[in-house]
This record gives structure tokens, sequence and C-alpha cells, in this order.
């Protein structure tokens, strides 16, 4: 039987692991938010002039 002084230890260390694994978790959701805002601002800055006109030869 686990006492309450060891049980306290391990219930500390299960919540740290957690906050840990949260804010891990919260950084690379932000990481991939920027980089598909900045995808999304790529391409509507690439090549805006792409099927403005047709070139056609006969």
């Amino acid at each position: 039987m686990m006492d309450i002084a060891a049980a306290s230890m391990a219930m500390s260390q299960n919540r740290f692991a957690l906050a840990a694994s949260i804010r891990v978790m919260s950084l690379s959701k932000d990481t991939a938010e920027q980089q598909g805002h900045d995808l999304v601002q790529m391409l509507k800055n690439a090549q805006s002039n792409l099927g403005n006109t047709l070139d056609i030869r006969v």
C-alpha cells in the first residue's frame, strides 16, 4: 500500500508532466497557425497576374 506522501508526490509529478505537455502542444499549435497564416499570405502575393490573360496561337 502506498503511503500518503508517495501518492502526493506521484500526483504532483503527473500534474507537472501534464502541464508541460499542454504547454508544448500550445506552442506547437501557435507555430502551426503562424505558418498557415504565412503560407496564405505567400500564396496571395505569388504571381497575382496568373490567369488574367490567355495566349492562343493557331
